[in-house]
């Protein structure tokens, strides 16, 4: 990962927030060369997993801000409800030249152009597979950033999985229901297989793993081969087959087409109010 020479032991990159998806992010950016001595971590209680990760890189996680420490880049990875109260306290990290990078999911610019008086800000919405490097991560910048922001930016959250960029703030909402919360949708869909399994007669365990595994193997070839999911569907399905059953089953007019919409529609819609 290639990171300017402005990040450094003296202009740090500064980590608010060390939680799975905080620390997830960090595990990344050391893991792509980022040297331990240009990192601060801010979080008095960070979960077990990012303490080891600490530990082993030599970073002291601190309890408040650290003193008389400017931020090369801040990144904010708090609760968003916390944001009104951290905000205050994480001001004098920030001068002029610092990018201010958000993952709280939710949370407008506006809210970091004003508290932290500045408009280098770049909101992000990241998703859980971020843990194993495999993250879908969408950003929106501020007015304020400039070109060399935008490719820092996208170098850290690449650390994670991929990234792409929107211009539209307003069209965060609509990301965070379809990929934000995505992930929860397929794993509900891997419980659901594994309950008809048991229903047509599997035992649990094994019904647990043929879910787990065909889902996991789907994605996989999703993303490997290249193909639309449409094609893939359809290279599944031989006329008259079980595969083709289910799918008149799945594709009715109250199947599974108009219930993911409903659902990623509530989804924008609770986006929305929490914004």
């Amino acid at each position: 990962m290639n990171l300017p020479q402005s990040v450094n032991a003296e202009r740090p990159l500064i980590l608010a927030g060390a939680g799975k998806m905080g620390g997830a992010m960090l595990a990344g950016w050391l893991e792509g060369g980022l040297d331990p001595a240009a990192v601060r971590v801010i979080d008095p209680a960070p979960p077990d997993s990012t303490a080891t990760l600490l530990a082993d890189a030599g970073i002291p996680p601190l309890p408040t801000t650290p003193p008389d420490t400017v931020a090369s880049v801040l990144v904010i990875a708090v609760k968003p409800q916390t944001i009104p109260n951290v905000l205050p306290g994480l001001r004098p990290l920030v001068d002029s030249a610092t990018l201010t990078l958000s993952i709280a999911a939710g949370t407008k610019l506006q809210a970091f152009t004003s508290g932290l008086e500045s408009t280098r800000v770049v909101r992000a919405m990241p998703n859980t597979p971020a843990q194993i490097g495999r993250g879908m991560t969408v950003l929106v910048g501020g007015r304020g950033i400039a070109a060399e922001d935008r490719v820092l930016a996208t170098a850290l959250l690449e650390a994670v999985g991929a990234v792409e960029w929107i211009e539209d703030e307003t069209l965060m909402d609509a990301v965070t229901a379809l990929s934000g919360s995505g992930p929860a949708y397929v794993f509900l869909l891997a419980e659901c297989l594994a309950e008809a399994g048991v229903e047509a007669g599997l035992d649990a365990a094994l019904a647990r793993r043929l879910a787990d595994a065909t889902i996991a193997g789907a994605g996989a070839l999703l993303d490997e081969s290249g193909e639309e999911p449409g094609t893939l569907r359809r290279n599944v399905t031989s006329p008259g087959g079980t595969t083709a059953a289910a799918l008149e089953v799945l594709t009715a007019p109250v199947g599974l087409s108009p219930l993911i919409r409903r659902a990623v529609a509530a989804a924008k819609k609770r986006s929305e109010e929490l914004g």
